[in-house]
């Protein structure tokens, strides 16, 4: 008995034991090596997919619902601003005889260049840009041509190019920026007394088209006003004949050199906000132009955008709906400058999709300063 007993002692020791010390081991590899990294990857890659994935996504659709709800609460602090307030202002109910002439019926003895309030364009040279109803809507901020801007009343043009010297808007081009230039010569031909600042830039992205300043002086060259810190308070009959404040804004080729024919880019100053809530940007346009200092001391012009820009996380991308949203306070807008003490700061007003109301509140203002209501 002893013998067998220590036999099969022998064999669980020799055998048995080894066999289950290595299937052991074995499992302990296996778990170590191949599930638990396993394990490891699936946990790892489903935290991925969450931070990566679901995280956006619902933060997505959270926008959607929640932006809706903003601008529509931006738009009624809008409203009970109107109702409460009003957008009456001196000047208000002024109509020019003559869009086309209106600064020479202002009179261009009494009027100097820091007393009018410019009305302006905002990406002034879109209309017909991108593919009617596919890239169209995403990028027209005007529907009218330069000529038909100029001719109701437009006095500052916001022109972006590329390096083919063709208007752009973003990854958007249309025609020839020369164009634009023969619409501003021969409304230029056609009338004696209207000055224009036309601010030409090259848009973000893209490259400076070459020797665009010796091509803007040889066509505009009769017809540019000098690079000049004194202008700023000299009348209209002081200036005359010469009739366009032309602005080159390239992003990297030598600026404009002072006293030049072309003026450079300390010349026109904005605070542009990327946004498309109409309150925000209503606060920081009249925040931005309370810092400003005053007409009779600046050597520069500065622009007010009535504008607001679509933004890429909502679905309303259209410019259209998203820009009438505050293009309706132009009025509002004015008015609140006055309240608010600094209506004497208030020189370029742009807005998109220019129309005749918005046209007489900034000369109907004008008309104003220069006969001294306000």
């Amino acid at each position: 008995m002893d013998f067998f007993k220590n036999l099969a002692d022998s064999f669980v020791k020799e055998v048995v034991d080894p066999t289950v010390s290595f299937a052991e081991d074995s499992a302990r590899t296996v778990v170590r090596e191949v599930v638990d990294p396993t394990v490891a990857f699936v946990e790892d890659s489903a935290r991925t997919v969450v931070r990566e994935v679901i995280d956006p996504a619902v933060a997505v659709i959270e926008t959607q619902f929640q932006r809706p709800r903003d601008v529509t609460e931006q738009e009624k602090i809008l409203d009970n601003l109107l109702a409460s307030n009003g957008s009456r202002f001196p000047g208000d109910d002024y109509h020019s005889p003559d869009r086309k002439n209106w600064m020479a019926h202002l009179s261009v003895e009494k009027l100097t260049l820091n007393k009018i309030v410019w009305p302006g364009t905002h990406d002034s040279a879109t209309n017909g840009i991108g593919i009617d109803v596919v890239t169209r809507p995403l990028g027209e901020c005007q529907t009218l041509s330069i000529y038909e801007q100029l001719v109701r009343g437009t006095r500052l043009l916001d022109v972006r190019v590329q390096e083919d010297r063709h208007i752009c808007h973003g990854i958007l081009a249309s025609y020839n920026v020369d164009f634009v230039i023969d619409d501003v010569i021969r409304f230029l031909s056609e009338t004696h007394s209207e000055i224009i600042i036309l601010e030409i830039r090259t848009e973000y992205g893209h490259k400076d088209p070459p020797e665009f300043e010796s091509y803007l002086t040889n066509k505009l060259g009769q017809f540019l006003i000098h690079q000049d810190d004194n202008l700023f308070n000299k009348s209209l009959s002081e200036i005359l004949p010469k009739r366009v404040i032309c602005i080159w804004k390239p992003r990297e080729s030598p600026r404009p050199s002072r006293g030049g024919l072309l003026w450079n880019s300390d010349y026109l100053k904005d605070n542009w906000i990327d946004t498309d809530l109409p309150w925000t940007k209503f606060q920081s346009n009249m925040n931005h132009l309370k810092d400003q200092p005053s007409l009779s001391s600046r050597r520069f012009f500065y622009r007010v955008e009535n504008t607001l820009t679509p933004q890429a996380d909502n679905v309303v991308v259209w410019v259209r709906p998203v820009t009438d949203r505050i293009r309706r306070c132009a009025r509002l807008f004015i008015s609140r400058c006055i309240a608010e003490g600094c209506i004497d700061k208030l020189q370029i007003f742009s807005t998109d999709f220019i129309d005749e109301d918005f046209f007489d509140a900034c000369v109907g203002l004008t008309y104003a300063r220069i006969n001294g209501r306000i």
